[in-house]
């Protein structure tokens, strides 16, 4: 029933789909973040700035409240929160109650000790997103191996490309995926390598209460140290109350370039089904359209660009969005950031789409073979470039006026190249000789080195 009434297809029609994502960004993933990020200042303040005293058995106890962290507990939050109207306050007060539960009294005002909200939130979003992004490259991981497992398999077979739209100088079928793969690897690449940062600096970034209490200690590095040792992101140094969001900036326009070449290869799959390339396999009980029994349609790669247009849409907003913040710090980067679990979901649906068409598809090699031989004017490349190497007149010019805009046959094409005058004999029998599909260049070289690197 959730399902059928959830009004984003997030949770709804496609949760099958964006369900490894739930506890990272969910409103439970966020609290469980959130508890996970105090509980590790609480530590850092005892183990490293000994500011009071926590043993190992109590070191043991403040642990479970973060890693039992359940969906009954994130209730209980939203329960005080009811009252703080104050989410993070809401946080701090659970794990007070907490540390009362197991004996800890002594330890609860150094919970959010010196801390502003968003030193808790802006780190707590940086863990959610180390783990999206992780379930996001695993993912594409699998998309770019089934990419490469198709130019592999379809390396040696020759297909006529189109530029324009228009019959253009041949390729191989293995070649046009692994153009996809290098692609899709090099973002990879850039998504893997994106920095994941936090700020922990108070109130306005100057660690103002922190050095007004206790001076003596060197806060800039402290900061520093937990952000780097206990959350394992990279500190931000120089802030106003709230993180600059760059890194989100950067994360989010590698995966709008992503989204964008995904979407180039779903046009094109759907192309090279829409000319009968590619078939796509039958399934027991499916309809592709409610009144023409015969369809069979590309759905998948159209589910894909779809849903990936409106990732791209929500990216491009956030990653200028939250790049901005009036003065010191406005709220409005709160509201905006919660919508990044969105952001992922129509991300991996679209990813999932496109991985579901390319395991349902089939070559058709007759379709391939009949364009190679219907269109013998792809050769006018290779004739006028020898042409023009042994000093023939106007080659470009001759093969325009024999092709541009026309059909012609081999036996017109060879008759033109016995008028030849400068092209030496032997050459002539190589270009009379050659024939559409052995005109593919070093395709099978250029997928072979790809698989080299």
């Amino acid at each position: 029933m959730a399902e059928i009434t959830a009004i984003s297809v997030l949770d709804g029609r496609y949760t099958n789909l964006t369900k490894q994502l739930e506890d990272i960004f969910s409103e439970y993933g966020l609290i469980r973040s959130r508890v996970f990020v105090e509980i590790q200042w609480m530590k850092f303040l005892a183990g490293e700035l000994k500011l009071f005293d926590l043993n190992e058995e109590d070191i043991s106890k403040i642990d479970t409240i973060a890693a039992d962290f359940s969906i009954e507990d994130a209730k209980a939050v939203k329960d005080i929160e009811k009252i703080t109207n104050h989410d993070v306050k809401a946080v701090e007060y659970f794990i007070k109650e907490k540390l009362s539960a197991i004996g800890l009294n002594s330890a609860k005002e150094w919970v959010h000790f010196s801390c502003t909200s968003e030193d808790i939130n802006n780190s707590s979003y940086a863990l959610m997103l180390k783990k999206g992004r992780e379930v996001t490259i695993n993912i594409l991981s699998e998309l770019l191996v089934c990419i490469e497992d198709l130019g592999k398999k379809y390396k040696s077979v020759p297909m006529m490309s189109r530029t324009h739209g228009q019959p253009a100088s041949p390729t191989t079928v293995g070649k046009e995926f692994i153009n996809y793969a290098w692609r899709v690897r090099e973002e990879i690449f850039h998504l893997e390598n994106s920095t994941l940062s936090a700020k922990f600096n108070g109130a306005t970034g100057n660690y103002n209460a922190h050095s007004f209490v206790l001076p003596d200690i060197d806060w800039i590095e402290a900061g520093r140290k937990f952000v780097s040792d206990y959350l394992g992101l990279t500190p931000l140094m120089f802030t106003t109350q709230i993180n600059p969001y760059s890194y989100i900036s950067t994360i989010l326009h590698t995966m709008i370039r992503i989204s964008a070449i995904i979407i180039d290869f779903d046009k094109d799959m759907w192309g090279y089904i829409s000319i009968g390339y590619f078939k796509q396999r039958l399934k027991e009980g499916e309809v592709g359209s409610s009144t023409m029994p015969h369809k069979v349609n590309p759905i998948d790669f159209e589910n894909s660009e779809g849903n990936m247009g409106i990732a791209i849409s929500m990216m491009d907003h956030l990653a200028v969005k939250l790049l901005q913040s009036r003065f010191q710090r406005d709220l409005s980067d709160s509201t905006a950031l919660r919508n990044i679990g969105a952001v992922f979901g129509y991300f991996i649906i679209g990813l999932k789409n496109t991985l579901k068409g390319l395991k349902k598809i089939d070559l058709n090699n007759s379709a391939i073979e009949q364009d190679l031989s219907d269109n013998p004017e792809l050769l006018a490349e290779p004739i006028q470039t020898a042409m023009r190497f042994y000093g023939e007149e106007n080659p470009y010019e001759q093969l325009k006026q024999l092709t541009r805009g026309k059909k012609i046959t081999i036996e017109a094409l060879n008759s033109f190249i016995d008028k030849l005058e400068k092209v030496p004999e032997e050459f002539r029998k190589k270009m009379k000789n050659i024939t559409v599909d052995q005109y593919t260049g070093l395709a099978e070289k250029l997928v072979d080195k790809y698989f080299t690197k």
